[in-house]
């Protein structure tokens, strides 16, 4: 699996960014995943269905499957905040997964910048950074040796992931530290 992170602020553009990505890998025969870091209290589950019941009622996970699709809800006992590798653990085999979030993670990401955000980059100091994603490279705050990738061509990001594909091949630290 390869891995490929997705960080800037909100209203950024990282979803809007990520979405079309999305379709782009897919149609060059690529099965994508995406993990999505939310920084506030989210439900998938809707109150009075038999899922949302069955976790308040006490379950630690309820599994909710079909014929198209399948879903894992989890309810932490205790307050956590799971890892990205704790995340990517859970996922099923892929060809790629997309990670948004996740800024201070330890992988490699693309960071979609906006002037009009008003808030500072983090590639000048980031090492994990491999290119800018931005809408101006004129109004980029510091200059940059980095791939620099428009936000309106999301067929050339694909192409830069897909130039280089085993630079982004996934390598947990669970599997380092049985080693």
């Amino acid at each position: 699996m390869k891995v490929i992170g997705f960080s800037g602020y909100s209203g950024s553009g990282k979803t809007t960014l990520i979405e079309p990505l999305i379709g782009c890998l897919k149609a060059a025969g690529q099965r994508v995943s995406v993990i999505k870091h939310a920084h506030h209290a989210f439900d998938i589950d809707h109150e009075g269905k038999d899922s949302w019941r069955h976790r308040r009622a006490g379950a630690f996970e309820v599994v909710v499957a079909s014929n198209k699709r399948l879903a894992k809800i989890r309810e932490y006992e205790v307050q956590a905040d799971p890892t990205v590798h704790q995340l990517l653990a859970e996922l099923s085999d892929c060809d790629w997964a997309l990670v948004e979030g996740f800024r201070h993670a330890d992988l490699l990401r693309i960071e979609v910048w906006r002037a009009e955000t008003g808030e500072a980059a983090h590639y000048p100091h980031d090492p994990f950074i491999v290119a800018v994603a931005t809408d101006e490279p004129q109004n980029l705050p510091v200059p940059t040796g980095l791939p620099v990738l428009s936000l309106s061509d999301v067929q050339s990001v694909a192409d830069f992931l897909m130039a280089n594909p085993s630079r982004y091949e996934y390598s947990s630290p669970f599997d380092a530290a049985d080693a």
